[in-house]
């Protein structure tokens, strides 16, 4: 009995630091948002359906592997069901308004509606060919799938501790962003609570009723969040700036505005057909990079207990600039095999290698650290 506290003591202690022990072992945000924009990159580079539904396969094994229970985390289902409906509203206006895809396979035919003189290009209704049909598919596909990895980052990173880690001439524009990204997460937490409560008080939570009893009061609770974090930012000193030179601040701009426009310009060169553009984003990454160093002089804020940059966060960015640096290098060696043609009618096939390249996407299921929860 005397070593009763003791004992106590014991089992409460390592209660008390697994907390600290989990921060401390936790993935960088800035990771796993380089990591899904490397995907989004890739996905950018074919119109592969395969490859398509591979990158969005590997996206969704690494959020069932990796997220928590935050609130954030579970608005990856509301991405996936947004892609869904970009996909239907694609075929939607293909069927409608035409396809600029020649094809001789006749579907149906809808009732063409005649247009005036001023409108000629463009047609309402007539033939729906499966040509057609099939080009719409896969570029309503490419960008649903860019939407899923967007996704993807926004459920495995939490925003708070993104904000953290941004340069300080970012944090204004980073604070709504983030107050952005979490404002729809927080808002389907809401709806499902009030579903909930009210299916236990047995009243209705579906129709036209149940949306409005229901929408009031998500409404309600929206707002005392804005003005609850009005108010906590006025009290952190949110928008306050230190004094620096004109000069410097000149410098800042120039630099910043430029990087940024190289950085524009680069990505639009490796994201284009013919490739390139590597040293204008090497140079815009440089300048925009000083810009944001200049500028960070401005932040008077201060950083509690920084997220630190480890080995797992560099193998996690790395696996996703990975993939999109081989989809990258592969659509210039065989773009028939990333980009399957629609006229003539064929079967798309998997090929090997970009397979292969795009599968290196779900090495952060076995390297990033497990989420509190599965612990």
């Amino acid at each position: 009995m005397a070593h009763g506290p003791l004992q106590q003591a014991r089992r409460v202690r390592p209660a008390l630091l697994a907390p600290l022990a989990t921060r401390s072992n936790a993935l960088h945000a800035g990771a796993w948002w380089l990591w899904a924009l490397g995907l989004a990159a890739a996905a950018s580079r074919t119109r592969n359906p395969l490859l398509l539904a591979l990158l969005i396969g590997v996206a969704g094994y690494v959020v069932a592997a990796r997220r928590t229970n935050s609130p954030w985390a579970r608005s990856y289902g509301a991405f996936v069901k947004l892609g869904l409906v970009i996909i239907a509203i694609r075929l939607l206006f293909a069927m409608v308004l035409g396809s600029p895809v020649p094809g001789t396979h006749v579907l149906f035919t809808l009732p063409e509606v005649p247009l005036p003189e001023w409108a000629r290009g463009v047609r309402l209704g007539g033939r729906v060919t499966a040509e057609g049909m099939l080009f719409a598919l896969y570029d309503a596909l490419r960008l649903a799938t860019l939407l899923i990895c967007v996704g993807a980052a926004n459920a495995l990173a939490s925003p708070a501790r993104l904000l953290k880690s941004l340069p300080g001439a970012l944090y204004e524009a980073g604070v709504a962003v983030v107050v952005a990204m979490t404002f729809a997460p927080n808002l389907v937490a809401d709806v499902r609570r009030l579903r909930a409560a009210r299916r236990l008080r047995g009243r209705p939570d579906r129709g036209l009723r149940g949306l409005f009893q229901v929408g009031l009061p998500v409404l309600e609770g929206a707002l005392e969040r804005s003005v609850a974090l009005a108010a906590a930012m006025d009290a952190r000193g949110y928008g306050r700036t230190a004094d620096v030179p004109p000069a410097v601040r000149r410098t800042t701009a120039v630099l910043t505005v430029g990087g940024l426009i190289g950085v524009c310009l680069g990505t639009y060169g490796l994201l284009a057909d013919q490739g390139g553009g590597f040293g204008v984003l090497a140079l815009g990454l440089a300048a925009a990079l000083a810009g944001l160093w200049l500028g960070g002089r401005r932040s008077v804020r201060s950083r509690y207990r920084p997220d630190r940059w480890g080995v797992r966060a560099w193998v996690v960015a790395g696996s996703g600039v990975a993939v999109a640096a081989l989809l990258i290098r592969l659509g210039t060696l065989a773009p028939a095999q990333l980009n399957p043609p629609t006229v003539p009618l064929t079967a798309p096939e998997l090929p090997l290698w970009p397979a292969a390249a795009v599968l290196l996407g779900l090495v952060p299921a076995f390297v990033a650290p497990r989420p509190p929860e599965s612990t």
